[in-house]
């Protein structure tokens, strides 16, 4: 068997429990925006870049209101989100290139959502062939990209979108 070491999430795995929402946290701490790539932040929501990315430049649209249930969402809240993932994806077709984009919600742990207790829309850039053996037999995946970089270029694309 062979192993792979990630030493960057140690953090994480060693992390203690804050006690509440990690979404209401960034939500919160606007002045934490760089530290926790907040890309844009409105009276409505914000779009944070993903902490453990599906692919580079993987990001999600969050509501600030704390809610599990989409259908509890204001209506004018979720049509706000919608237009902010149409410039999203415009952002990530634009400044990557990329071929396609997934947009998704897992709603509830059932479904996949790893922070069950606060509903948020993922945009995730595809590209033709982004998956390889190493994904499909070892498991695991390899990014050669520099996050913070890809940040800051997420960041302007999606701000010139607006």
């Amino acid at each position: 068997m062979e192993h792979l070491y990630a030493p960057w999430r140690i953090e994480y795995v060693k992390g203690k429990e804050s006690g509440g929402c990690v979404f209401c946290q960034i939500s919160q701490n606007p002045s934490l925006d760089r530290e926790q790539r907040v890309l844009y932040r409105d009276e409505i929501c914000f779009a944070v870049m993903n902490k453990y990315p599906y692919t580079p430049g993987h990001f999600m649209i969050i509501p600030h209101q704390h809610t599990d249930s989409l259908e509890a969402l204001p209506a004018e809240h979720w049509q706000h989100i919608a237009h902010l993932a149409q410039k999203g994806v415009a952002a990530l077709k634009e400044e990557f290139h990329t071929n396609s984009v997934n947009i998704g919600m897992n709603l509830g742990d059932a479904a996949g959502a790893g922070i069950a207790e606060h509903i948020h829309l993922h945009l995730l850039p595809r590209w033709h062939k982004d998956t390889n053996f190493i994904t499909t037999i070892g498991d695991a995946r390899i990014y050669s990209v520099d996050f913070d970089e890809v940040y800051e270029r997420v960041k302007a694309a999606f701000l010139k979108q607006l």
